[in-house]
């Protein structure tokens, strides 16, 4: 039986929440906190795709990065050294070994590609800076690497996901800071409107999660150990 008394606290917690952000001017976030709220003690049906890429946990070894900043793209490096260490001590190879990538909060934009990072001046919004240039980045350093950028073979993104990493980026994190980017940015931008856009350019491969910090728990409960890579 539904605790009403616990679904009338949650109603209004985020109720709260998409109150405050009504008062930051972040209108695009007070929709899906509001509507949140309202469904607050309804059961809604699993996520297929997310059930799906926890369904792709299957290694006999299996980790996970969770990576909530950029770090210099240590969650790509960490994953790669993982999986090449696994392999070279236990001769196995990739396909053998599951090795998973949470990216949440400012993280979100590593899974993008290029285009949308110059649509939104990504690297300025994050604050990470082109490593020859010094100027904010208008491409995702992290995808389609140069090898002699990398430094070791193998973690660019496109080529950990071609190789069975399983990327998952948070859905919270997509619509609270597309708000955020169609605020900064004007134009007649929409929080919902910059996030479809960035939703169709993620990086093929990438798989919006329900949440970045649900994915992390999940991933767990999958027999994924944690490491923190941000």
């Amino acid at each position: 039986m539904l605790d009403l008394k616990l679904s009338t606290h949650r109603r209004g917690f985020l109720g709260r929440v998409a109150a405050g952000a009504a008062a930051l001017g972040l209108g695009s976030v007070v929709s899906p906190m509001a509507a949140a709220a309202e469904n607050a003690g309804v059961t809604p049906a699993a996520d297929a795709a997310f059930e799906g890429w926890l369904n792709k946990i299957t290694g006999k070894h299996k980790s996970m990065y969770d990576a909530p900043e950029v770090n210099s793209g240590f969650c790509f490096i960490w994953a790669r050294v993982w999986l090449n260490t696994c392999n070279a001590t236990y001769g196995t190879t990739d396909a053998d070994n599951t090795a998973a990538i949470v990216v949440r909060h400012s993280a979100f934009a590593l899974a993008v590609q290029d285009s949308a990072w110059a649509k939104y001046k990504l690297g300025e919004f994050i604050k990470l800076n082109d490593a020859k240039t010094g100027a904010p980045s208008v491409r995702n350093p992290f995808y389609k690497m140069a090898a002699a950028d990398q430094l070791l073979p193998g973690y660019g993104i496109d080529e950990l996901l071609s190789k069975g990493v399983l990327v998952g980026v948070c859905n919270v994190a997509l619509t609270v800071f597309s708000g955020m980017l169609a605020s900064k940015l004007g134009g007649g931008l929409t929080g919902d409107g910059v996030k479809n856009d960035l939703v169709a350019n993620l990086i093929p491969g990438v798989v919006v999660v329900p949440s970045g910090v649900l994915a992390v728990n999940r991933t767990q409960e999958k027999g994924c150990t944690y490491t923190f890579a941000g």
